[in-house]
């Protein structure tokens, strides 16, 4: 998806004249008249991507209605903005809607080392011309000229092309580096620097630019406070930890596993974020993470199954680490009889009522 274009100088000159230019980047050739050739100059831009919907997106009754009304706030010019704790699926999400809008994609990921040239572009290097005139021999003309070279960023690209700009963990990055979002968000216009008496330095807005945001709470380590002024532009929509039945269809789908164990694994780490030892209990992510790693050793989740058991106990390991209390053992005990708890009473065989199980919930998915 990487994209490259080229700058070229052409030379022109008369045949007692030579043009002679250089930049960091720079072949020059002569050709049968003295004349230097045009140079070829690689100018890096950043790559846009054309997404599609995913087959395997698990699209719930909970996830459709998160993506339609954030389709909807986009078809009327509004940014929209996930924000959640972490994997519950927000960037998914967000992808999955850009690839509804048809439109190619440009990803960016929030990021503390970043300035207002990470967004906007910068100049990279410069080119210098010079022209030599001898048509009188006693005589020497020389005229010179200097040029930056300037590369667009992420969102100069997105708002010319009227690609969907996906900002990802948006608030990683300071506060004053997305204050060029203000003015492109709202008046549709984008300031760039003033490079010479040439340029007014603004871009209009491409038409079908949109933008779509995302974001952990602000308590979470290496994040910034919003400007108060870009959150007053957005349109948020909280992504919070899915219901029961939505965390099982999604597992199974991401893993392959079997129904009946992926309730076991969704239900093991459900019982532990209820239990609150921290403020950012075990998500989605690691009910996935279990169950693909389960399916990828050929275990089972079910007692008596060493390898499942240790699974759980790794992946779920991280919750004894953010805890500060008398110390980890006692939830390394508690994690070890939730799952030993979930893993017998998926192994006990059912008794027969004489009533059949109700119909599951039909599970459409992303086209």
């Amino acid at each position: 998806m990487g994209e490259r274009i080229l700058a070229e100088s052409a030379s022109a000159c008369a045949p007692w004249q030579r043009s002679l230019t250089d930049s960091h980047h720079e072949e020059e050739t002569m050709n049968g008249n003295g004349q230097a050739s045009a140079a070829l100059v690689e100018v890096p831009i950043p790559a846009s991507m054309m997404v599609e919907a995913s087959e395997n997106f698990v699209l719930t009754p909970q996830v459709q209605s998160m993506a339609d009304r954030a389709l909807a706030y986009l078809k009327a010019g509004y940014p929209v903005h996930f924000s959640g704790p972490a994997g519950v699926g927000k960037t998914t999400l967000a992808l999955h809607v850009a690839a509804l809008r048809g439109r190619s994609v440009i990803l960016m990921h929030g990021d503390d080392e970043f300035g207002s040239s990470d967004l906007v572009g910068r100049d990279y290097g410069y080119r210098r011309s010079k022209l030599v005139d001898n048509f009188i021999h006693s005589v020497l003309k020389t005229e010179e000229s200097m040029s930056t070279l300037w590369a667009d960023n992420r969102l100069t690209l997105a708002c010319k092309s009227g690609n969907t700009l996906v900002y990802d963990e948006f608030t990683r990055s300071r506060p004053e580096a997305n204050n060029v979002l203000l003015s492109v968000l709202e008046e549709r216009l984008l300031t760039l620097p003033k490079r010479s008496h040439q340029e007014d330095g603004y871009v209009d807005v491409h038409p079908e630019f949109r933008a779509i945001f995302t974001s952990n709470p602000e308590e979470y380590a290496g994040v910034h406070r919003t400007q108060d002024a870009l959150m007053d532009r957005l349109i948020t929509i909280k992504v919070d930890y899915y219901g029961r039945d939505s965390e099982v269809e999604i597992t199974r789908s991401k893993s392959g596993i079997p129904l009946g164990e992926a309730k076991v694994i969704v239900d093991i780490v459900r019982d532990l974020r209820a239990l609150g030892f921290a403020k950012q209990g075990p998500s989605l992510r690691a009910s996935i993470m279990i169950a693909r790693v389960t399916v990828q050793q050929g275990a089972r989740a079910r007692s008596g199954d060493t390898i499942f058991a240790d699974v759980c106990r790794d992946v779920l390991g991280s919750l004894t680490a953010k805890v500060v209390r008398d110390g980890s053992k006692g939830v390394q005990t508690t994690i070890d009889d939730v799952v030993a708890k979930h893993a017998r009473e998926h192994r006990r065989p059912v008794k027969s009522t004489g009533v059949s199980n109700p119909a599951p919930v039909a599970v459409g998915k992303g086209a």
